[in-house]
């Protein structure tokens, strides 16, 4: 969900600077995000809890090449972005359902027990 919000923050970011002469468009990292939580220590203290230096899977951005220039400098393509936005509003959907799934098992095995 993180990932799909930094996602729509970038195509957001990208489209208020869509006449900023000499702006190059920026996307965001998945790849970077997921290494990070991959490569992030999680280890158990005496009590049993989880302690940890995951990030929280933000992931970075970086300028995108292979885009046309306008004779401003600028690249950023209003289609492309509303797509961005769009696929990233649908990604974050979907984490959602899961999560809101998965909540709903644990409510029904704790209402079981009783």
């Amino acid at each position: 969900m993180t990932n799909a919000v930094q996602r729509q923050t970038v195509a957001s970011s990208n489209l208020a600077n869509l006449d900023t002469p000499g702006y190059k468009t920026q996307e965001a990292t998945f790849a970077d995000a997921l290494a990070d939580s991959i490569g992030a220590t999680v280890s158990l203290t005496n009590g049993g809890h989880l302690t940890g230096s995951a990030s929280g899977g933000v992931s970075q951005t970086r300028d995108v090449g292979g885009l046309a220039y306008k004779r401003d400098g600028n690249n950023v393509q209003l289609d492309r972005e509303l797509l961005s936005m769009t696929s990233a509003a649908g990604d974050f959907s979907k984490a959602q359902t899961a999560l809101a799934a998965k909540f709903r098992l644990v409510r029904y095995a704790i209402n079981e027990g009783r």
